[in-house]
């Protein structure tokens, strides 16, 4: 599958995204571990998301889907989970396999995960050394450090004081998923703030968790109990078209209902660092903040992005670099080198891609150099199976001469099955064909 993407003469009125990919995650597996059932609104229907819910149906939870985005998972407490009887198929995610993992090492039976060819290649050691401190067993290919992976739980599990040596949200969050198990409390340490949906999430469901500044704490010992969530627009697919809103000329685009936690919003901080006005309204209050976002075209000016914003907006970089391609000035990426194991070599792959379109990228070990002004132009370009390598090259392609061809696009099922529909939606009319 591919797209044709043409250029634009404007972007103009209001979309919505759909649900929050990681939230949607976490909502299934303590769903799933609850006592009683949990409904789900707004869950986010697309591959990724999907391979959660039946990884958890072969676990012997009930997921009954009871409208498009609406789920009722029968939770089975904290020691009802049963034995697979076939291997758990991750596919693309990462979320899932990572999270999985802190769920299974409390589980007094083996499991089998494996996933798809990209995430195959995805380091797991980061999040299978931890949980073999607590006591669970995992072996697998390259050392137990690769999927397919084995895990045979333990309970209950050892306490853990970890510090994580680069701010990761999974690696935390399989850390105090299986201190659910734990025989006393689970300490995670994180060198700067990750974004917290697993923190909000265990206490809406009843845990005892607390945070001091970049210490979490969870105290075992605690049933959860199924709950009502409600996922709300997740502000990585947001990211596309608010970066697309400031780039084309004579645009003005709104996103509804996206959320707005403190934890994700680097990419607001980093567009408004280049010169964009992001405005918020209908600011709702939850256990997930939302809000309406609403960007103009902007004249962007380079930027340096690192440090503690990195973790906030690491999902959101490819999108970032499409703005940074095309605005006044040099933009500096450092501290980013997660953005070399995600589901491909990111930055490799901007380079090259956007290079191919006229962009003037350099390599770093962790991060990128982009010399802005570029004029785009419209050519042949490989998503390389990265569904946000995907997205943001046909965002480029909005400002670029000539058509765009977004080659190996099937991809972007795994987070936004309705990008293109979408992206058409604001731009009045036919800007992105997908062709097979």
């Amino acid at each position: 599958m591919r797209l044709r993407v043409r250029p634009v003469a404007g972007l103009t009125g209001a979309i919505e995204v759909p649900g929050d990919k990681s939230i949607s995650h976490r909502a299934a597996l303590l769903g799933a571990i609850a006592s009683g059932p949990t409904e789900v609104w707004g869950y986010l229907e697309a591959e990724d998301c999907l391979r959660t819910l039946r990884a958890i149906e072969k676990l012997g939870v009930e997921v009954t889907r009871k409208g498009p985005g609406h789920y009722r998972i029968a939770g089975v407490g904290l020691t009802g989970l049963q034995e697979p009887d076939s291997v758990l198929e991750c596919g693309n995610s990462g979320t899932t396999a990572r999270l999985l993992l802190g769920v299974l090492a409390g589980q007094p039976f083996w499991s089998m995960l494996t996933g798809d060819d990209s995430l195959r290649r995805r380091p797991m050691a980061r999040v299978a050394t931890p949980l073999r401190q607590m006591g669970a067993t995992i072996v697998g290919r390259d050392e137990g450090t690769k999927l397919p992976l084995a895990v045979r739980g333990a309970r209950p599990l050892s306490s853990l004081t970890y510090r994580i040596p680069i701010a990761s949200a999974q690696v935390k969050s399989a850390v105090l998923l299986a201190g659910l198990w734990a025989d006393a409390p689970v300490v995670v340490e994180e060198p700067s703030a990750s974004r917290d949906h697993s923190e909000r999430m265990l206490r809406q469901f009843g845990a005892r968790l607390s945070v001091d500044g970049n210490r979490i704490t969870l105290v075992p010992g605690s049933p959860l109990a199924g709950c009502g969530v409600q996922v709300p627009g997740d502000i990585s697919s947001a990211a596309f078209f608010l970066v697309a809103g400031a780039i084309v000329p004579g645009s003005r685009v709104a996103v509804r209902g996206v959320n707005v936690n403190p934890t994700r919003t680097g990419i607001l901080d980093a567009l408004e660092s280049m010169g964009a006005r992001v405005d918020r309204a209908d600011v709702q209050a939850s256990t997930e903040p939302t809000a309406t976002l609403t960007v103009g075209e902007t004249k962007l000016s380079g930027a340096t992005i690192a440090g503690p914003l990195i973790p906030r907006l690491i999902d959101e970089m490819p999108a970032l670099a499409v703005a940074a391609a095309v605005a006044t000035g040099v933009t500096e990426i450092r501290d980013a080198a997660e953005l070399r194991v995600k589901e491909s070599d990111r930055v490799a792959a901007l380079a090259r891609e956007l290079g191919k379109m006229g962009a003037r990228l350099e390599e770093r070990p962790d991060g990128l150099r982009i010399a802005g002004g570029a004029k785009l132009r419209g050519t042949h370009v490989e998503s390389g199976g990265d569904h946000r390598i995907a997205m943001a090259l046909a965002v480029a392609g909005l400002v670029a001469r000539g058509e765009t061809i977004v080659e190996d696009t099937a991809c972007i099922a795994t987070s936004f099955p309705d990008f293109a529909e979408a992206l058409n939606l604001i731009a009045g009319g036919t800007a992105v064909t997908v062709e097979p």
